[in-house]
């Protein structure tokens, strides 16, 4: 193969590659400083699961907020929200990272959905690891983007 040709077919195998990978697959919709601060709320609540600060976890949730986990009724209201988010004495999110697919804007409403992943130090020094596929509805309050329903489940 000449040069000329391996260096074509290498830059658009690679083309191809980047183009593919989860950074340009994600579709964003709506007013840009409405998706900035979607995905700044995001990387904030992953922030605040790490830090075990339940308190702001609860806050990130409407006052009507609902969340969905897997194997369990709805939960609604942020205390109730806030208790599930609490953590055994000794265990602990050493890592967690939400990764949206697509989010869309619809005037006081948005939604995104993606991957989520992280890991869980015990009380032992085990760790586990695990994944999982997520859906968020948002609702405009005060000017901050709020979730509103929150649903997701184990890969």
């Amino acid at each position: 193969m000449p040069a000329k040709k391996f260096y074509s077919t290498l830059f658009l195998m690679s083309f191809i590659l980047i183009s593919n990978s989860p950074i340009f697959g994600q579709k964003f919709e709506g007013k840009q400083k409405d998706i900035d601060q979607i995905l700044q709320n995001i990387k904030t609540f992953s922030q605040h699961v790490m830090n075990s600060d339940y308190e702001a976890i609860a806050n990130a949730y409407t006052s009507d907020g609902k969340i969905f986990p897997g194997n369990r009724d709805i939960i609604a209201g942020i205390e109730p929200i806030k208790k599930y988010w609490v953590l055994p004495e000794g265990v602990q999110t050493s890592y967690h990272k939400i990764t949206p697919e697509e989010i869309k804007v619809i005037k006081k409403y948005a939604y995104d959905y993606g991957y989520y992943e992280g890991k869980t130090k015990r009380a032992d020094g085990s760790e586990s690891s695990w994944k999982g596929k997520y859906v968020i509805v948002w609702r405009k309050v005060k000017g901050d983007w709020k979730i509103y329903l929150d649903i997701w489940n184990n890969l």
